[in-house]
C-alpha cells in the first residue's frame, strides 16, 4: 500500500473517530435527559397515587358520614 492509499485510510479512520465521538456525546446528553424525564415522572407518579389514596379516602368517610346517605350497593327499589 502506498503512503497516500496509508494516509488516506488513516483520514478517513479519523474522520469517522471523530463523527462516532460526536454520535456518542449526543447520545450521552440525551440519555441523562431521558433518565432526568423518567425519574421527575416516577416522583409525580408517586404523588398522584398518595393524593388519590387521600381523596379516595376522603369519599369514603364523606359517604359514611352524609346522614341519611344510601349504601353504594343496594337494590333499588321495584315498581
Amino acid at each position: 500500500m502506498s503512503k497516500a492509499l496509508e494516509a488516506q485510510a488513516i483520514e478517513a479512520l479519523a474522520t469517522r473517530i471523530d463523527e462516532l465521538e460526536s454520535q456518542l456525546a449526543f447520545q450521552d446528553e440525551l440519555i441523562e435527559s431521558l433518565n432526568t424525564t423518567v425519574a421527575k415522572q416516577d416522583r409525580e407518579i408517586l404523588e398522584l397515587k398518595h393524593q388519590f389514596s387521600r381523596l379516595s379516602e376522603r369519599l369514603k368517610e364523606i359517604g359514611d358520614a352524609a346522614p341519611g346517605a344510601a349504601p353504594q350497593d343496594e337494590t333499588p327499589p321495584h315498581y
